[in-house]
């Protein structure tokens, strides 16, 4: 896999660092699109810290007490605070956890946030494309606690503590009292999170999305992101977070992947002597004759002379040429519309990308198939998977797309079948 980030390894001991697991944000082939900088990233490796930072729930303070305008005050002491009217502010206090690593994700560039996440724009190449959006992503949208004994669970838990170490829930935020006297709440767009069945594995099925409380709880879905009316809770299912699971916040969906999880997954190198194996077998176009080779990864955004198109109604795989161009020769410009020399199907013609973002891949099996429309390769079952996943666009709204670029899926099933031409010498 990718090297750990060094600046996460205690360089007091000598041993390596226990690796929890491995954050990846859909949507980013590798890496961002100008470069991963600092805590700005498109993965993120959660390693057991030196020493633990995890809190847990302790004191309840009930309306404006003194305790509780001391607990909201105190710089060293986490506090939620949970606002039910103008005069009434339930504060309930968290003390240290030896037993536990805390990770938290958010927009803000805060000290506090471990994982600084910005929106994800489908198919966006630099980040200019990105800063113009109104974020929906909260700034300390969500916090991941990681069991520091085997088996390293890991948990998460809506909403971030800021820099005073604090979560404020305000009037209008969806909050309530549990059954044992604990007070419990929703963030405004909310952390919706999905757990594969059968693992993270070439048999995986989407699971069902649910809401993760502030507390942990798990919910079924509001009727819209922001509404105030919660969804009601699933007592059977947990905030524990296995191979495969996804998190949503709003603008951005995280893939987690267990360490064990990433042993078993192909490495970039791999994937690296797939694309050397397919180049090896020279693809030819059929219309060419010119031999077709994949690009290196390295050089994942610009079109290369020999880089393979694929025809995405029927899967021809062709060199870029002009034949049939139909829609061009109309009006002069290049048209997606185009016929397929070999067998007349007319659709979309567009390059085949190597999807290098290792993380996304259920199997180590060949490149097979393509992303429609963008055409990221992948392997068949990586293909099949992700095109059954509804994932999370907007506050109310959910669509299949492709893990490499986060674009919308198109077509019958979202990906096509790669037919190439072996070379005819």
């Amino acid at each position: 896999m990718f090297s750990p980030d060094q600046e996460n390894i205690s360089t007091s001991s000598t041993k390596v660092p226990v690796k929890y697991g491995e954050l990846i944000v859909l949507g980013y082939n590798g890496s961002l699109p100008n470069g991963d900088r600092g805590r700005r990233k498109s993965r993120f490796a959660l390693f057991k810290r030196p020493k633990s930072n995890g809190v847990r729930p302790s004191t309840v303070h009930v309306a404006c007490s003194p305790q509780a305008a001391k607990a909201i005050s105190n710089k060293d002491q986490h506090s939620i605070s949970y606002t039910l009217s103008r005069v009434q502010t339930v504060v309930v206090e968290y003390t240290q956890d030896s037993n536990t690593d805390m990770f938290q994700i958010g927009r803000s560039t805060e000290s506090p946030i471990d994982f600084v996440v910005t929106d994800t724009v489908p198919g966006s190449q630099s980040n200019s494309d990105t800063q113009s959006v109104q974020s929906t992503i909260s700034r300390f949208a969500c916090r991941i606690m990681c069991q520091r004994t085997p088996p390293y669970t890991a948990r998460i838990y809506a909403a971030g503590f800021d820099s005073s170490k604090n979560i404020f829930l305000g009037e209008k935020a969806a909050k309530w009292k549990t059954l044992d006297g604990q007070m419990d709440g929703l963030t405004t767009n909310g952390v919706l999170v999905m757990h594969p069945r059968l693992g993270f594995t070439e048999d995986s099925k989407p699971g069902v999305w649910r809401e993760i409380s502030v507390c942990g709880n798990v919910f079924t879905l509001r009727e819209t992101r922001s509404a105030q009316q919660r969804g009601k809770m699933v007592e059977n299912e947990t905030q524990e977070l296995v191979d495969g699971s996804l998190i949503d916040l709003c603008g951005a969906t995280l893939l987690w992947r267990t360490a064990e999880g990433l042993s078993r997954t192909p490495t970039v190198k791999h994937l690296e002597a797939l694309r050397q194996e397919l180049n090896a077998a020279r693809p030819q176009c059929p219309v060419g004759f010119n031999t077709l080779a994949f690009p290196s990864m390295r050089r994942k955004d610009i079109v290369d002379e020999k880089q393979p198109w694929v025809y995405l109604n029927c899967g021809h795989v062709h060199g870029y040429h002009n034949w049939g161009n139909r829609d061009a020769e109309r009006d002069g410009r290049e048209g997606r519309e185009r016929e397929c020399p070999m067998c007349r199907a007319r659709g979309p013609y567009v390059p085949l990308w190597l999807g290098c973002e290792a993380g996304f891949y259920l199997d180590a099996a060949p490149p097979t198939h393509a992303f429609s429309p963008c055409g990221h390769v992948c392997s068949e079952k990586t293909a099949v998977y992700w095109s059954q996943i509804p994932l999370p666009h907007g506050t109310h709204t959910f669509h299949a797309a492709c893990p490499f670029c986060a674009q919308q899926l198109s077509g019958e099933q979202g990906y096509i079948r790669l037919i190439f031409q072996g070379p005819v010498d």
